[in-house]
């Protein structure tokens, strides 16, 4: 098999990446975090959703949802409360959508 510009490409990325981590990965003494440090990769994965979610909720078409009758900020406020409520992933999830789909199927919102 002979491998085009591409193949290459994609075998020294793989490379790359595999380097890279098992740097991180396999170090010949124990690694010291500082505190901040880890807890600023605890909440990472929150804070780039957060980053995502956001806007697609309260922007319609780049710029701010001109009214309440959307149905994204009831489902929002319904998944929020559940939240606070019940802690948990699904409860949010199936709440936000029981808001969701009859404001935005039968309401037209």
């Amino acid at each position: 098999m002979i491998l085009d510009g591409t193949g290459w490409m994609i075998l020294g990325l793989g490379a790359v990446t595999v380097v890279a981590r098992g740097f991180f990965l396999f170090p010949d003494r124990a690694v010291s975090v500082p505190a901040r440090l880890e807890r600023a990769l605890q909440v990472a994965p929150l804070a780039a959703l957060v980053a995502v979610l956001v806007p697609e909720i309260v922007l319609l078409q780049g710029e701010v949802v001109p009214t309440w009758r959307d149905a994204r900020l009831p489902a929002v406020a319904a998944a929020t409360a559940w939240y606070v409520w019940r802690r948990g992933t699904l409860g949010p999830l199936l709440a936000g959508l029981a808001f969701y789909l009859p404001a935005k199927l039968w309401l037209g919102w």
